[in-house]
């Protein structure tokens, strides 16, 4: 009875406690956090502007304007796109783009290309990766607050008007000025495909978008009718784009069960793995990359590396190894924000270093391999020995920025002398090509493949003589010592920009494959492991 007693007297005290236990409970739960005091901070200050600044002031302009800024602060990655931009942007990767064919980033306040469309317009008149747009229209664009939609719109217009370009590259002291040719572009993720070597086949890969899988499998499966039993697949210049993709070409040459790639976040968390379906199983493989194979090609170089079912070729990897996921705002706006990181099979993130807000450094880190000389010898390759991890067959491969190819390949200079660059700077090889292609077009245009065509044109005297005369005229004295030095360099260019012309952008890739170094090396580990 007591303890009943005192039960009761208890009850109305441990009513009060729960009481006030909850509401201290919901308090914290609910109260604002430092998040939401920012948001408030910035409704506020948005309201104030809005409200006393002397001018009227459209807010969602400014908006556009400083949300990319804001984002570089978490990773190079991170963007936002303006609903003006979203349709423009999102093309690229569903398989369709109109205007003259490039991929460009807004750096701080300088458009860098990134990509040139292969068989656009821009590639035909000499525009490469790397170059910096400095003016538009001879409107001059560098140093200027401009949005990725006014960029757009000025470099997009109806299809055969002129767009003129004043490019800064590194390799040429003053401006280069281009005349791009609107055109609608074909985007298809495949350069070429055919038989390179006996029986191995060769296909180039340049995105992975919607359709890259279906394009793959079936350039693989032609091959193989062909009598490709090996082959070489080159991912150099390949940015990457959407990860499903990649994982479905990689399945194709693993076995059941074999690790792809896992994603790891703090609400994205996944492993793929290979469900034993893929037609490919057996079949030797060498895959190709450099310093611009990026993200989805680093997955798929990443997975045949760790699961020992390839050789890897090349240069070391750009080393891009996190994952956005696309949220599209109110305002068909959208961001692409970093929500986790790619992880190899073997446990290697292959993102390399960077500092929030830093983007222009992050993205001359590649030009920093070059003066550091890692694109010429191995040695100079920066290696984080801390990051060691190991492929299913005990191999070491190392984490810490980018895929180690098995077997490096230095960059090929040994025939690039400054008469070279002076006329690729001008786009003096592709002009010369339209021109000769056209002049002779009703006769070469009935040879329906790369070996006929290239057996009707000039000798080499004559074809490098004529190129010559042609540089000329257009202010570009001869230098004989140097044109003879770059003599097979210079005529292998204009055979394959020529070829390129009457057949297509495929038949440059077998031209210029012919004095690849990194696509001879990868023919020779087939035939070795054979």
């Amino acid at each position: 009875m007591k303890s009943l007693k005192r039960l009761y007297l208890l009850t109305p005290l441990f009513l009060a406690v729960a009481l006030a236990l909850g509401v201290w409970i919901g308090y914290e739960w609910l109260r604002p956090s430092k998040s939401d005091d920012a948001t408030q901070k910035f409704r506020e200050i948005m309201s104030i502007v809005g409200r006393e600044y002397v001018d009227d002031v459209n807010t969602d302009s400014i908006l556009d304007l400083a949300l990319p800024d804001f984002l570089t602060y978490l990773d190079p990655h991170s963007i936002y796109i303006s609903a003006a931009d979203f349709n423009a942007v999102n093309n690229q990767l569903e398989g369709s783009f109109s205007g003259v064919g490039i991929s460009f980033n807004m750096l701080t306040d300088t458009i860098k290309v990134i990509e040139v469309i292969s068989g656009g317009p821009s590639e035909k008149v000499g525009i490469l990766p790397g170059d910096r747009i400095i003016t538009i229209d001879d409107s001059l664009v560098a140093g200027q607050k401009i949005s990725d939609e006014n960029i757009i719109s000025r470099l997009r217009g109806p299809k055969g008007t002129k767009v003129k370009l004043g490019i800064e590259r590194a390799s040429a002291k003053r401006l280069l000025k281009f005349e791009v040719t609107r055109d609608d572009i074909p985007m298809t993720s495949i350069d070429a495909s055919y038989i390179i070597d006996g029986n191995i086949g060769y296909v180039r890969v340049n995105k992975f978008s919607r359709t890259t899988y279906n394009e793959f499998l079936t350039a693989l499966n032609r091959l193989r009718n062909k009598g490709a039993e090996s082959f070489i697949v080159d991912l150099r210049g390949n940015g990457g784009g959407l990860l499903d993709e990649a994982v479905l070409m990689v399945n194709e040459f693993l076995e059941p069960g074999s690790p792809i790639v896992s994603t790891r976040g703090r609400t994205e968390n996944s492993i793929a793995r290979a469900d034993g379906l893929g037609n490919f199983r057996r079949e030797p493989l060498a895959v190709i990359i450099d310093e611009f194979s990026a993200s989805a090609s680093e997955i798929f170089a990443g997975a045949i590396q760790d699961n020992d079912r390839g050789v890897i070729v090349g240069r070391r990897s750009f080393g891009k190894g996190l994952v956005q996921r696309q949220t599209v705002l109110s305002d068909s706006s959208a961001i692409r924000l970093t929500v986790a990181r790619y992880y190899t099979p073997s446990g290697r993130c292959i993102q390399k270093k960077f500092v929030p807000g830093k983007s222009m450094d992050y993205d001359e880190e590649i030009y920093r391999r070059y003066l550091d000389g890692e694109m010429f010898n191995i040695d100079s390759t920066k290696i984080d020995k801390n990051e060691i991890f190991h492929t299913v067959g005990g191999r070491v491969v190392y984490g810490g920025g980018g895929i180690l190819p098995d077997i490096f390949v230095p960059s090929d200079t040994a025939d690039v002398t400054n008469y070279y660059v002076n006329v690729l700077n001008a786009g003096l090889f592709q002009k010369f090509a339209l021109d000769f292609s056209d002049l002779n077009r009703q006769q070469l245009s009935k040879y329906k493949d790369v070996d006929s065509l290239l057996g009707q044109l000039p000798s080499d005297a004559i074809l490098l003589q004529s190129f010559v005369n042609y540089a000329a005229q257009r202010g570009i004295n001869p230098r004989w010592y140097y044109i003879n030095r770059s003599s097979r360099l210079i005529l292998t260019q204009l055979r394959a920009l020529i070829a390129r012309d009457l057949l297509g952008a495929p038949a440059y890739y077998q031209v210029v494959n012919e004095i690849d170094t990194m696509v001879s090396r990868a023919v020779d580990e087939l035939k070795q492991k054979k």
